[in-house]
């Protein structure tokens, strides 16, 4: 039997990128960020001076979605999602980068430089208070609401 809740759990556990959409203070903006997720809760990092992080300062509601790039829309699977995100700080923080490490383990061998930058950046947390699985396989537009 088929269960979108699993299946959406399975593609974020297979996926490594998610785009994120902001708006706040410095405008609309898009970013693409790398993602850890526990359950349905995304953990990404970014610069703070970044535009997209100062917009989710302004404005922690944000959408996102999760999809590779396909060339036939009837292949087309993935996330949107709609939520809020927080700012992560010690314990959640040093967690963050543990999962972080365990998915991403080429970041434990990164030169100093990379590892002076890693440790200045903010560890952001969205939680997703509206996701969807789309799966086109189903017909084009399907999607499922997962229930949070």
């Amino acid at each position: 039997m088929r269960d979108p809740r699993q299946l959406a759990l399975d593609y974020l556990a297979s996926h490594q990128v998610m785009t994120l959409a902001t708006n706040g203070p410095m405008g609309l903006w898009a970013a693409a960020v790398f993602y850890v997720n526990e359950d349905f809760a995304l953990t990404f990092l970014s610069a703070g001076h970044t535009r997209h992080a100062q917009n989710i300062t302004a404005v922690p509601q944000v959408a996102a979605t999760i999809q590779e790039d396909y060339r036939d829309w009837e292949d087309i699977r993935g996330i949107q999602l709609e939520g809020a995100v927080t700012l992560l700080t010690n314990v959640s923080r040093e967690t963050a980068v543990a999962c972080y490490l365990q998915k991403y383990p080429f970041l434990a061998n990164v030169d100093a430089t990379m590892k002076n930058a890693l440790a200045k950046v903010n560890w952001y947390q969205l939680q997703p208070e509206r996701l969807y699985f789309i799966d086109n396989n189903l017909g084009l537009g399907h999607r499922d609401e997962i229930a949070l």
